[in-house]
């Protein structure tokens, strides 16, 4: 396999792990969110906008083939959880997953091997990553620099406040598929809202990297 395109979420959430006992593989990832995850991907321009609006069919179609443009994955692996001292519960999904699941030496650790073994050696082909997930403040897009600067090390450069790049793969980042309320309509312009500019900065990051 050696897609153009890697899609990656954070990792498997407590509904995906679930899954794994009954479903297919295929029908595991993005599970319940495939309609906004096409939205997401057709926004910054590496799909089109089905005819049908079927944006589901479409994902399912693109996760089910082997040997198409596309990579669909995790950043971590396996599933994972952190312990919010504030409600004093395990959570596996959530703002500030990343920075926060990092935060702690296991999960640094974790994170770290992942970003080595799967992202250190990618295929000459692929020159895009997207990863879905920004944080409120832009905290997602900094903690998973620094796993993927440490992954791959190199002559990285900041392209916009979504995106770097070391001059061979380009990683952007997008509204989380799972994002509540407004947050995706905000990021896909759909409102007046000052978070669409990051979705237009996705997009320009996406188009330069494909030109290149």
């Amino acid at each position: 396999m050696e897609p153009e395109i890697v899609v990656l979420g954070f990792s498997k959430g407590p509904t995906q792990a679930g899954a794994l006992a009954s479903s297919p593989h295929d029908e595991i990832a993005y599970k319940g969110s495939r309609t906004a995850v096409g939205k997401i991907l057709a926004h910054i321009g590496v799909v089109p906008q089905p005819t049908n609006g079927d944006y589901k069919g479409m994902v399912d179609r693109l996760i089910s083939d082997r040997t198409g443009r596309f990579h669909f994955g995790s950043l971590v692996r396996c599933t994972v959880e952190r312990y919010d001292e504030k409600d004093r519960s395990w959570k596996g999904s959530g703002g500030g997953m990343l920075d926060k699941f990092m935060a702690t030496q296991f999960g640094n650790e974790v994170a770290t091997n992942c970003a080595s073994q799967f992202l250190g050696a990618l295929p000459s082909r692929t020159r895009l990553v997207v990863m879905f997930g920004l944080g409120s403040k832009l905290n997602y897009v900094g903690a998973a620099r620094k796993l993927v600067e440490a992954a791959r090390p190199g002559k990285w450069r900041t392209v916009n406040e979504v995106a770097y790049s070391d001059g061979d793969v380009t990683f952007v980042h997008v509204e989380h598929f799972a994002s509540q309320g407004a947050l995706i309509p905000n990021w896909l312009g759909v409102n007046n809202h000052h978070r669409a500019a990051l979705g237009r900065k996705a997009r320009e990051a996406v188009q330069a990297a494909l030109a290149s």
